[in-house]
């Protein structure tokens, strides 16, 4: 960045010289609280940048890639899925309401229990945070997009094809029946025939694609795309929460798409990693599942906490009492939360000591949500609170959350547990968890910041009568489940007999449940009367919130990007609003007739580029339906057609990255006060440079959950190793292996000064994926040769499976070095170094460390010896 010699505007409009407040790039936010323009911006700047941020019209709006509009879609979409799940849950409910009522039959009921827990969990619960944040974060942070707009598209219509033809799976009898969290061996193909097991598989395995796509567009969105001077001390808790979220999601959901491709490999190639009877172990499925399920608790908790501590700011009209202890707080949670995953599984004999672990680990884990909880009350109680409907929701929803804590400790106890475990106690406890936790926060947010989107408030009235129908009819549905738990009733059973007297406290449950309904049914009327008369695109800050969101709800979230040096910048100045529709700071125009925003330091938030953001495109939403479709047909064996979607989603998904990296002419412009930053980045302190690494992260975590699959079945069974580990391809491996990653280093940005810099360096990248080939086609034949098969032993399956997925990897490079050939020969790797080849050679790099662990474990851990 350059900031020119002749000085910057400080507080009194007065020039200042830049250099007083040294900093890594010569910006000092102290000195930009507002810029001197008198009298707002020229008409003809606002009219260019509504101009270039415009939606498309008409059904072309499905080619839209604005968070606003992606961020509005998913909110509908989740709440669609709650909606639809809970229809199911009435369902069963009514069946329960009496002993032998015989209302569906059996395999009818097995699937909406199976049903109603799957849409909650992975199409309503994280789906509803991630599109909140979505929507929030880029009006949080005065980005004026997320830095993937795209990626947020793909995001979204993976999720919602994806979801909708899994859910319609119900009305074909092919749903599945097993339990939203399909243990084998029941899961299995001995135990559960036809397709229904595998549609859940692949169609939850592809949903946590597109979970995973969203938290790296929005991990770099906190990182990066920050106001200036938002340091990390000034950021809204609720970035914070959303850093943090996205960072669970990358570590926790890999192990659920891996072990939902083991079972579905077992099923469909009878592979035996979860077959006791050849040395799998059913318990292996657990491992990797909870690894993934109870962190996902957290993931759908710490966004909606933070939305709590947000909005009781408000509510009290008070700073958050306790702010950096709460930050601390969601920190301790998160790392906590990967260190609990077995105490749902105290019942399958794990050993003392590991049980005595996660006990004490699942009663810590409650210390820092109680310091939050504790901080909203101080907060409450110190200030001035708002009696409405959103102070409704937050206080009831405490109230409930807190009940579902003191029963989690309950049950994190191993004695009682024991007792506890697989009954209606249980379901009680994580229904108050989830609903106070997650659901009561929702629609407190809803009343929030309605009129943030549409300028108009729902319901004062018809809101009331929502609350405290949710209200009474959670404790009346869930408060005698922990009697019938305590009675013994099991989950997941379809009927009872009427000796078991569990026939009151059920009916009882039931009409609870229709209360709720009603309470939903009422928000549904009250939002659709509000968001059918349209908007007019203004803010409207009836609560006198203190953040960012509330400046603007245009498509460009504000007129101006403003400096920040407050946790609440519109309680600190006032004319914020003002100063920024009136264009006085950063960015009051298109300065290239592009969409643009901000790229900020990770840590001070110190401008130092702009990033030239795409515009609506068609290809996210064919390369997120040929996905779908290949997953869908993989399911039912149509195995041409399958190959058809595949072909089209990556030639999709290629034709969607080829506009990503683009050089425009402005190789240097104007953002404000005299400030020139670059149009173009590279290096580390590039926005794409760190979704690639984060792209790494996520594709390591699955191969460490292979490793960790190899290991766990090896000491499990280690008389099941038949086959000696081979040494044939173990130098000639490395030594490819090395190569490779030594081709992929030297296509360095130095090259690029060469004459013929780009094409050495198009060459290398394709020198290196042959190499990465060679490697792993000499480790599967050295396998194959020793005569080890998948299909023999859990040796075979877990060996063949770090191959598989290190293939699947391996195809992507080779895929890439061609996409990058394809981009050189048509004169789009310009000098000195651009976007592709940095995030190109990661992941080439990445590859060869992988292919190197897939070569040297199973025979530094050799399962049959050596």
């Amino acid at each position: 960045m350059t900031a020119h010699s002749a000085g910057v505007p400080g507080v009194d409009g007065a020039v200042r010289d830049a250099a007083a407040e040294p900093s890594e790039t010569g910006f000092d936010a102290r000195l930009y609280q507002r810029f001197p323009t008198q009298g707002g911006r020229p008409a003809g700047e606002l009219e260019a940048l509504e101009t270039v941020w415009a939606s498309p019209q008409g059904w072309q709006r499905l080619s839209d890639v604005n968070n606003n509009v992606i961020g509005f879609m998913f909110i509908v979409t989740a709440f669609a899925f709650f909606v639809a799940a809970g229809i199911l849950s009435l369902v069963m409910r009514v069946q329960l309401a009496a002993p032998l009522a015989g209302i569906v039959p059996q395999e009818t009921y097995n699937q909406l229990f199976t049903m109603h827990g799957s849409v909650m969990m992975f199409l309503f619960a994280v789906p509803a945070v991630e599109a909140i944040a979505v929507l929030l974060l880029p009006q949080m942070v005065a980005a004026r997009d997320l830095p993937f707009p795209r990626l947020s598209a793909f995001s979204y219509w993976a999720y919602a094809i994806g979801g909708s033809v899994f859910f319609c799976s119900i009305f074909f009898s092919l749903a599945p029946s097993d339990g939203w969290f399909m243990y084998p061996p029941l899961s299995s193909g001995t135990y559960s025939k036809g397709i229904n097991a595998d549609f859940w598989l692949l169609g939850i395995g592809f949903i946590e694609i597109s979970a995973i796509a969203g938290a790296i567009e929005l991990i770099v969105g906190v990182l990066r795309t920050r106001a200036p001077g938002m340091t990390l001390t000034k950021m809204p808790i609720y970035a914070w929460a959303v850093l943090i979220f996205g960072v669970m999601i990358i570590l926790a959901f890999p192990a659920m798409i891996l072990v939902t491709l083991l079972l579905e490999v077992e099923r469909a190639f009878n592979w035996p990693m979860f077959d006791a009877t050849r040395g799998g172990d059913p318990l292996l499925y657990q491992h990797l599942f909870w690894f993934f399920g109870h962190p996902d608790v957290y993931i759908i908790f710490l966004p909606a906490s933070a939305m709590v501590s947000t909005m009781v700011v408000t509510v009290a009209q008070k700073k958050l009492v306790g702010h950096e202890m709460v930050v601390l707080a969601m920190v301790a949670t998160a790392f906590i939360s990967f260190g609990v995953w077995a105490h749902h599984m105290f019942t399958v004999g794990l050993p003392n000591l590991s049980s005595g672990y996660f006990s004490a680990a699942s009663m810590a884990v409650a210390i820092p949500a109680g310091a939050q909880v504790f901080a909203w009350i101080a907060t409450l109680a110190s200030g001035r609170p708002q009696r409405n409907v959103p102070s409704l929701f937050l206080v009831g929803g405490i109230l409930i959350f807190v009940m579902g804590g003191l029963t989690g400790v309950m049950v994190g106890m191993v004695a009682f547990d024991g007792q506890a475990h697989d009954t209606y106690f249980v379901v009680a406890h994580f229904h108050y968890v989830l609903i106070g936790g997650m659901v009561f926060p929702l629609f407190a947010g809803f009343y929030y910041w309605t009129p943030m989107l549409v300028g108009r408030q729902l319901s004062e009235r018809l809101g009331r009568w929502v609350f405290w129908l949710s209200f009474v009819g959670v404790h009346v549905c869930f408060l005698p489940m922990h009697l019938t738990g305590l009675m013994g009733m099991p989950r997941r059973v379809d009927t009872y007999l009427p000796e078991r007297l569990w026939g009151l406290p059920n009916l009882v449950s039931t009409v609870g449940a229709f209360i709720m309904a009603a309470g939903v049914l009422l928000f549904l009327i009250d939002a659709v009367r509000c968001f059918s008369r349209g908007t007019d695109g203004n803010a409207r800050n009836v609560f006198n919130g203190g953040t960012l969101e509330w400046l603007s709800a245009a498509n460009y979230a504000v007129r101006s990007i403003p400096v920040i040096n407050h946790l609440e910048p519109l309680w600190a100045d006032p004319q914020l609003r003002k100063d920024v529709e009136a264009g006085r700071y950063f960015l009051p125009n298109t300065a290239t007739g592009h969409r643009e925003t901000l790229i900020t330091s990770t840590s001070r938030a110190e401008p130092q580029y702009l990033q030239i953001m795409p515009g609506p495109s068609w290809w996210p939403f064919l390369a997120a339906l040929f996905t779908a479709g290949f997953f869908l047909l993989l399911t039912v064996k149509a195995m041409v057609l399958c190959a058809v979607c595949g072909v089209m989603a990556i030639a999709s998904l290629m034709r969607w990255l080829w506009d990503s990296d683009r050089h425009i002419e402005q190789q240097h412009v104007d953002v404000g006060a005299g400030i020139r930053l670059p149009t173009y980045f590279t290096g580390p302190q590039s926005h794409g440079w760190w979704a690639a690494v984060l792209l790494d992260i996520v594709l390591g975590m699955i191969f460490l959950m292979a490793m960790f699959s190899y290991l766990y079945l090896f000491g499990s069974h280690p008389d099941w190793g038949r086959v000696t580990a081979p040494q044939g391809a173990l130098v000639s491996g490395l030594v490819l292996l090395g190569a490779a990653a030594a081709l992929a280093l030297a296509a360095r940005p130095a090259l690029a000064r060469l004459r013929y810099g780009p094409g050495i360096s198009a060459a290398l990248m394709a020198l290196s994926a042959t190499c990465l080939t060679a490697a792993l086609a000499v480790d599967v034949l050295d396998w194959w040769n020793s005569g080890l098969r998948g299909d023999a032993s859990a040796q075979g399956a877990s060996i063949f499976v770090m191959l598989a997925w290190h293939g699947v990897i391996v195809f992507a490079v080779v895929l890439s070095a061609l996409y990058y050939l394809a981009r050189w020969m048509r004169g789009l790797t310009p000098a000195p170094v651009n976007k592709t080849l940095e995030a190109l050679r990661l992941l080439f790099i990445y590859t060869a460390l992988e292919g190197s662990a897939a070569l040297l474990l199973p025979r530094l851990v050799p399962w049959g010896g050596t």
